[in-house]
């Protein structure tokens, strides 16, 4: 081990090189940004457990750098230098989400094409119902990935496994609700339990650590029981057990997965401890959203008869991706880690800012529905279940992203308002138009709004976030 600064110890690879090579006992290389021989920071700062509003808990320097009889949670933080881009595992990660997202779709739009009425609409609940957990898995693993060091080879396994358990909720999805129910709420509930157990016993050196992996743990065992009785059962039965389920789990996040007589709010569950990590985590799920909508009508405008309703569609789906992505980036997307960076309670930005990003991922599944509706029906006359993916979508993006501004700006965003009173006021004459018409109405409104951007960027070129927390 080689000394570097006070305070800091640097990981010696093979003939003096970096650590992160297979000697080193790390299956993964260093994130890219990382040039030369990157510090290990030794965690003793009390801040890296705790951030914001949150008291963080405080244990002895030497007792965290030496352990004192107990394990030392330090090394498995992230440092410094790997706190502002994600590594290459997390977006290996992200690619598997891409699949799930497109499952999602994939699922949804045969029940919305559906003649029986009754199936139409509860296609509307099975969206949410399947991209909630998907979308939770994501969150909860990255949020595990931001606090400790993805490099530590016990991270990586954790990752992988997974990763490789949100592959297999997703090749159920086809039949989530008639068979294989197992199949997607096993890994579901083997990884919401189990990463929890294994992070305390990992950190069982840090008791306020510890505490807050158990709380998790306790209420995922909870949910576990109607997410597993709903693999079990099926059709009605098992949507109302998994509504259940995926309440369960968001309200025990929402209060901190209380538990009595456990320690609780020495640290927090969601404060974003880097101003940068998690913030574009946040900016890549929705680049991965966007993609996903590009991909999900890209292959079904392959496999159609190419004509001038559904090209026309192709047209219209691309546009809005990138009006979606534009609105999305001007300002507040674009300047988000500066505004973590200044929020005084990070626990209350972290949630907020969560909550928004999955808002705006829902709507931008719905817009590729929607999407995948003209593309098989441009034509034909508009159903008002149709109407509420191809208009809503854009609503609930406009929702999500108008919570992000009221974030990193204080204030509401008027453009976006205006922008969610004009869909749904198109929504009435819309009724007697076609998906295809409808599409086209839902992206000028978008239009419109890119627009206005624009030219209050030229008016006002640069603005500095004033976070509300």
């Amino acid at each position: 081990m080689a000394t570097a600064a006070p305070g800091r110890l640097v990981q010696a690879g093979p003939e003096g090189g970096c650590g992160g090579s297979v000697a080193s006992g790390r299956l993964w290389p260093p994130a890219v940004e990382h040039v030369g021989c990157p510090e290990r920071v030794d965690s003793a700062a009390p801040d890296r457990f705790g951030a914001g509003g949150d008291a963080p808990a405080r244990e002895s320097p030497g007792a965290m750098r030496t352990g004192e009889g107990r394990d030392d949670p330090g090394k498995l933080l992230r440092g410094p230098e790997q706190s502002r881009q994600a590594n290459f595992l997390e977006l290996f990660f992200d690619l598997v989400l891409v699949f799930a997202l497109k499952g999602v779709v994939d699922r949804v739009t045969p029940d919305l094409l559906d003649s029986d009425l009754a199936i139409r609409w509860s296609s509307l609940l099975y969206a949410v119902l399947l991209a909630l957990p998907l979308l939770w898995l994501w969150t909860t693993t990255v949020h595990i990935t931001s606090r400790f060091d993805p490099r530590h080879q016990g991270i990586q396994v954790m990752v992988l496994v997974s990763a490789f358990g949100l592959l297999l909720m997703t090749t159920s999805l086809a039949h989530a609700f008639i068979g294989r129910g197992l199949v997607f709420a096993v890994p579901y509930v083997v990884l919401q339990v189990g990463r929890p157990l294994i992070l305390a016993a990992l950190v069982r050196g840090h008791l306020p650590l510890r505490a807050l992996y158990l709380r998790s743990a306790a209420w995922s065992a909870v949910s576990a029981v109607p997410w597993l009785a709903g693999g079990i059962l099926q059709d009605e039965a098992r949507v109302l057990l998994w509504s259940v389920a995926i309440v369960l789990d968001l309200v025990g996040a929402r209060v901190g997965w209380f538990v009595p007589h456990l320690r609780r709010r020495a640290i927090s569950a969601w404060a974003l401890h880097s101003g940068h990590h998690l913030a574009e985590r946040y900016q890549q799920l929705l680049l991965v959203a966007l993609g996903e909508s590009v991909l999900a009508v890209g292959t079904t405008y392959t496999v159609l008869p190419a004509g001038v309703g559904n090209t026309l569609g192709l047209v219209v789906a691309f546009v809005t991706t990138i009006l979606l992505w534009r609105i999305y980036f001007y300002r507040s997307g674009q300047v988000l880690a500066e505004a973590v960076t200044m929020a005084k309670d990070r626990d209350s930005i972290g949630r907020r800012t969560g909550a928004a990003h999955m808002i705006m991922v829902i709507g931008i599944l719905a817009v590729a529905v929607g999407a995948e509706v003209v593309q098989e029906r441009p034509t034909a006359g508009v159903l008002p279940v149709w109407l509420v993916m191809i208009l809503g979508g854009p609503v609930l993006f406009l929702l999500g992203r108008i919570r992000l501004e009221r974030v990193v700006f204080d204030r509401v965003s008027t453009r976006r308002t205006v922008g969610i009173v004009l869909l749904l006021a198109l929504a009435i004459p819309l009724l007697f138009s076609t998906p295809l018409v409808a599409a086209t109405a839902a992206a000028l409104v978008l239009l419109g709004i890119a627009i206005a951007d624009a030219r209050q960027a030229g008016r006002q070129p640069g603005e500095v976030p004033t976070p509300s927390g």
